[in-house]
């Protein structure tokens, strides 16, 4: 009760400022590990992606040397071969249409990594400078020098706005 009286209601404001420190830490851990998760079912899903257009690729490749194959081989009927050539044709050219836009999805979710990546980067920064900014708000409670305390604000509020400017990102 002594000490209390001493600083009065100079530790009740610090107290309070470190409280409030720490609840914006939490909040920004919270957001930074949902932007890491993000980032890594990003890349699964990129990844995902890639394997259909490389799988299509192959269907493709080797309908072209089945292609190439009837060609070259004699045969009884040339209309069958003829009918069966235009057929592995459309489905191969469809086949080229697929692979573009597998291939577009595929680079829309590694666009979509590094925007997850960007913002968790954002939020990691903000996470550490609040958390520098807890532990230099407590120094004050010890040594009673408001410097501390004000440097430890100066600081949150650095962290605060890094953490925030994930808004500007698109």
């Amino acid at each position: 009760m002594k000490e209390s009286a001493e600083g009065g209601e100079s530790l009740r404001s610090i107290s309070l400022g470190i409280s409030i420190l720490a609840v914006l830490v939490a909040m920004v851990t919270v957001l930074g590990h949902r932007s890491h998760t993000e980032a890594v079912l990003m890349q699964s899903r990129a990844g995902d992606q890639w394997n259909e257009y490389q799988a299509k690729k192959i269907r493709m490749d080797n309908l072209s040397v089945d292609v190439d194959l009837l060609g070259l081989q004699p045969s009884n009927d040339p209309a069958a071969v003829a009918a069966k050539t235009k057929e592995y044709q459309a489905h191969i050219e469809k086949w080229k249409e697929d692979l573009a836009e597998e291939q577009e999805k595929a680079r829309d979710f590694e666009h979509e990594v590094t925007r997850a990546e960007a913002t968790a980067a954002r939020y990691d920064l903000g996470e550490a400078l609040l958390q520098i900014a807890v532990v230099l708000c407590s120094i004050t409670l010890f040594t009673r020098r408001r410097a501390y305390f004000l440097l430890g604000l100066a600081i949150g509020a650095g962290g605060l706005l890094i953490a925030a400017s994930v808004l500007l990102l698109k």
